[in-house]
């Protein structure tokens, strides 16, 4: 399974912003050195093996977020509020008005946007966004976290508040990540 590359250059973009280009440099240079591959130039339209984007998530939080794998969802809601808001690389997703057809359809379409494997299967009953992600050849809370907070921000950006939950989870031994989105007006 590989992740486009956009992934990457919007953290770039992010932690150059918060922590200044020096630092983001001296940081890649680090990786660059226990990994080859990160000697490579990443592009928006690149593929990056899972398991280097793993690497690449792993090392960052250690290096800017003392360690602390909740930083994982936070990658995720900024991702998507780069991506979804007006101007970003997919806000013709949120074209559609219709909030059933945004979360069964449109979410899994991100999904896919993103991974060239997997899949998401959403459901919308009584303002309660279920998603489930399949799929996975690595179990770790990169999944967990990272797409967890995409996909809340990304109803937040389309205009509902969520509480989120996690009901089935790779780290604890499931084959899968199911997630609960209980959906709140602003």
């Amino acid at each position: 399974m590989n992740i486009k590359g956009s992934v990457f250059t919007t953290t770039k973009a992010n932690i150059i912003e918060a922590f200044g280009e020096e630092r983001w440099n001296s940081f890649m240079d680090k990786l660059a050195q226990k990994d080859n591959f990160f000697k490579n130039v990443i592009l928006a339209i690149s593929f990056i093996p899972l398991d280097k984007i793993i690497v690449f998530f792993d090392a960052l939080i250690s290096e800017f977020f003392n360690n602390d794998k909740n930083s994982y969802m936070m990658f995720g809601m900024v991702g998507a509020k780069y991506a979804l808001s007006s101007g970003g690389l997919y806000h013709s997703f949120l074209l559609t008005k219709d909030l059933k057809q945004f979360v069964e359809i449109g979410l899994p379409q991100l999904w896919a946007t993103y991974y060239d494997g997997g899949a998401v299967t959403a459901h919308l009953e009584n303002n309660v966004a279920y998603v489930k992600v399949t799929g996975f050849p690595i179990k770790h809370v990169y999944f967990e976290k990272l797409i967890m907070g995409y996909f809340k921000q990304a109803l937040k950006v389309f205009g509902k508040k969520s509480v989120a939950t996690i009901v089935r989870s790779l780290t604890a031994g499931n084959d899968d990540i199911c997630y609960k989105y209980e959906l709140q007006d602003f």
